[in-house]
């Protein structure tokens, strides 16, 4: 069955850039010399700038540019490209001048083809997904309710990256006075209908399911409103699912594997990381008494695995430790500021996930108090306590408005989604990305 989101569509922007990487390379390389690339200019070149390609393509990667919804943003992708490309340019001097194997050490080459490969990568990404939509996009109807009905559809018919259009869409509370024959039958048949979308869930929709059935026999084929809401958005919206979808999607079992190589990675990555939080300690420690005489250190109660009561390290950042809460009547201090923009107060954590409270990679751990009053007034939020805690998460990479332990209830809904998406298909593989993703967030300063 084909993907509806086109699932190969990242893979095919990273085959482009290969080529588009090896062509700037040659063009380049005749740029330079003012003639045609000689096989042993090439020769030279060609193994360095291969390990360079494979480098460049992690800073694509962490940049978003193999991000599903990156051809939407074409009003940033000139900046977006442009800054990547001049990553991309530190990463090549660092490689040739700090690795010096390859005897070449080609200044003005970079030059060139920061120049040239700017300008190739700027049309490839503007025009290169064109290539994708060229079929004829498949006719589909929509069957649901509430606003996931509207998103999938605006989604899906106003981005050309989809194989798929919805000619109709139809709303569960209309089912009921619904002429089946007329307004899904003949359009089936009409307009050449290949795909129907609905919500099995709804009851509303179940007097449907036998008319539906025989729909089969003529090559329809139907997908589940959810599945592909998730696939799309990378969200579990709590308004489409039910108890029956927790029963079906989210266990407490222990998964060994997983969990062994989670921990060790735990582990390995945070022990040698923790030698920043030990290196900034003294500078803290002075500054600090400098400016208020306050601890260096402060210790926060969350909420962790199995709603067990956890308390995270932190570098001080706030005239006194207001427990997390944030007062108004507490200010950050000068050092607080510097310890925030540069993420060093949240090194400390690391402690944390090398004692095993919490692990890079998770859901980020609430306040107690909030914990208590989201059980109240979100559904389902105690599931996200089923598994450890982490430092960032999916969350923190794709839900834009966090609440910053401050009660918000509605942005807390949004944030939840994304939370039981990472609960429902956590993986070693989602875990990397994850990590890769967070460091593109570290070096922007947005918040996580």
């Amino acid at each position: 069955m084909k993907t509806i989101s086109n699932k190969s569509e990242s893979i095919f922007l990273f085959a482009g850039d290969i080529v588009l990487w090896f062509t700037a390379l040659f063009l380049t390389l005749a740029v330079r010399h003012t003639s045609i690339p000689t096989s042993e200019m090439i020769k030279d070149h060609i193994v360095p700038f291969s390990i360079l390609f494979i480098a460049w393509a992690v800073v694509f990667f962490v940049a978003g540019l193999y991000e599903p919804h990156t051809v939407l943003f074409k009003s940033r992708l000139q900046s977006l490209i442009f800054k990547t490309e001049i990553a991309m340019i530190v990463v090549a001097v660092s490689f040739f001048y700090f690795i010096p194997y390859f005897g070449i050490t080609p200044k003005t080459i970079l030059f060139i083809y920061l120049v040239i490969s700017f300008f190739l990568m700027l049309i490839w990404r503007s025009y290169g997904h064109s290539i994708l939509s060229t079929k004829q996009k498949q006719n589909a109807i929509i069957i649901g309710s509430g606003p996931e009905l509207k998103e999938l559809r605006d989604e899906v018919n106003n981005n050309s990256r989809y194989s798929i259009r919805f000619i109709s869409s139809v709303h569960a509370d209309a089912v009921s006075s619904l002429d089946f024959q007329s307004e899904i039958v003949e359009r089936v048949y009409s307009e050449d209908v290949n795909l129907i979308t609905i919500d099995l869930r709804d009851d509303n929709i179940a007097p449907l399911i036998p008319n539906l059935y025989n729909l089969m026999f003529s090559h329809v084929r139907f997908v589940d409103m959810h599945k592909l809401y998730e696939d799309i958005f990378n969200r579990v919206p709590l308004s489409l699912v039910r108890y029956n979808w927790f029963l079906e999607n989210i266990s407490a079992t222990r998964r060994f594997a997983y969990d062994l190589i989670k921990r060790l990675m735990d582990i390995f990555i945070s022990l040698p990381l923790l030698f920043v939080p030990v290196l900034t300690f003294p500078f803290a420690f002075v500054l600090g008494k400098f400016e208020d005489g306050g601890p260096v250190f402060i210790y926060q109660e969350r909420i962790g695995k199995n709603n067990r009561k956890i308390k995270i390290v932190k570098f001080r950042t706030m005239l006194f430790d207001d427990r997390g809460q944030d007062v108004e009547k507490n200010r950050i201090t000068r050092l607080g500021s510097f310890l925030r923009k540069t993420r060093l107060d949240e090194f400390p954590q690391l402690w944390n996930v090398l004692k095993g409270d919490i692990s890079l990679i998770g859901p980020r751990p609430e306040l107690p108090s909030l914990v208590e009053r989201y059980n109240i007034d979100v559904p389902f939020y105690n599931v996200r306590h089923l598994i450890k805690p982490g430092l960032s998460g999916w969350a923190q990479i794709y839900h834009d408005n966090h609440p910053h332990h401050k009660e918000n209830v509605e942005e807390t809904k949004h944030k939840l989604s994304y939370d039981l998406y990472y609960i429902k298909n956590r993986s070693i593989w989602l875990d990397f990305k994850i990590a890769l993703l967070t460091i593109r967030i570290l070096l922007s300063r947005s918040g996580i």
